[in-house]
């Protein structure tokens, strides 16, 4: 396999190409199907970097290395490239290695039912007869499937009421209406029932919007 080499600032002496020659053919043998190599090499003032790259049918590996010297550079990118590649190739012999049923989805086979002798099927009766719908010979009858119709009783049962004395709404004194409005108002009452100073019995009650009713009995 060919190898592209690119000097940035340096030239590409034959040392470091045998150098690279070495490692890509270390990971050719790793990974066969190898499409092609690319090393870049470049020289700065105290920095000397390597970049290696091969491509695969499957995707790259990337080694970069920095040093002082571009030889060391070298190698530590191709070492680095070369150990991605070793794990690349583990990768490969972990999914080969798995059993082909576990790869292949597992397909429902259709179970064909048994059959029941026509001896058998006319002595075994029917838990409930299903009654057939009669036809007038132009289709088929279908199966009529018997409904339950829940029944409800026609008249709710009455709750019978729940009676409770209290004596803290109704005034043991006669009183005035303002008065009254008043007591009714301490005690927190809706209902209050009292006596005016005639002896006429009287129901406050206070209605949904907050206003208080006045009830005289005859």
């Amino acid at each position: 396999m060919q190898v592209e080499y690119t000097g940035r600032q340096v030239a590409v002496a034959a040392a470091l190409r045998r150098i690279g020659d070495e490692g890509i053919e270390r990971i050719a043998k790793l990974l066969p199907r190898l499409v092609d190599a690319h090393i870049v090499l470049t020289s700065e003032k105290y920095r000397k970097t390597a970049d290696v790259t091969v491509r695969l049918r499957a995707g790259k590996i990337v080694g970069f290395s920095e040093s002082n010297n571009m030889e060391t550079a070298l190698r530590e990118a191709l070492g680095k490239a070369e150990t991605q590649a070793i794990r690349w190739r583990k990768r490969l012999n972990a999914i080969k290695r798995q059993p082909r049923e576990e790869k292949l989805p597992h397909e429902v086979l259709p179970v064909r039912p048994r059959r029941v002798s026509r001896t058998r099927a006319e002595s075994a009766e029917p838990e409930t007869a299903v009654p057939v719908a009669k036809t007038n010979g132009r289709r088929p009858a279908k199966a009529v499937l018997p409904v339950t119709v829940h029944t409800f009783p026609a008249k709710s049962p009455i709750a019978e009421p729940h009676i409770v004395r209290s004596a803290d709404s109704v005034a043991l004194r006669p009183m005035t209406i303002e008065e009254a409005v008043k007591e009714a108002e301490f005690r927190d009452r809706d209902v209050f029932v009292f006596r005016n100073f005639e002896g006429t019995v009287c129901v406050l009650h206070r209605k949904r919007d907050g206003k208080m009713e006045l009830i005289e009995a005859p």
